[in-house]
């Protein structure tokens, strides 16, 4: 898995805390939601704020800015918790295949590509299934088991 993450900058820390605060109140914007998750290295618990994507039933977790902390956490610890603080919803993590991803990828670009799209190698809700594969190493892309 490359490594590739792009961090965000200052301003965009102070949004995403704001926001986060907003969806562990129970108020999401544009889709937003509450994540947390175990740390790999000290094993307490993280919060973040991601855009849930559910399609045909299932919910999926994308990291558009690349390996990110918290999509490293999600994978080395297999278990996350979404939503507000009062009523999180336990769930098992898998992560996806390169080749499982152009939907999802195709999808969440519909819904947030005007969030993403400077994170996701030039890719648009437009882009074909080979475009979206050869950009689907750089991001990781989980299927939530309830």
């Amino acid at each position: 898995m490359p490594t590739q993450y792009q961090q965000p900058n200052t301003a965009a820390r102070v949004a995403t805390a704001a926001i986060r605060w907003l969806a562990e109140s129970g108020i999401s914007i544009a889709g937003t939601r509450a994540l947390k998750v175990r740390g790999r290295k000290t094993g307490q618990p993280h919060s973040v704020v991601v855009n849930l994507l559910t399609v045909d039933g299932v919910e999926y977790l994308v990291s558009p800015r690349g390996n990110t902390q918290w999509a490293r956490n999600v994978r080395a610890a297999g278990f996350v918790e979404t939503g507000p603080r009062w009523r999180r919803r336990p769930a098992r993590v898998t992560e996806l295949a390169d080749d499982d991803k152009p939907e999802i990828l195709r999808t969440y670009l519909q819904r947030w590509y005007w969030q993403v799209k400077d994170y996701v190698g030039g890719v648009t809700p437009e882009s074909h299934d080979g475009e979206l594969r050869a950009v689907a190493a750089r991001i990781p892309a989980f299927a939530l088991t309830r």
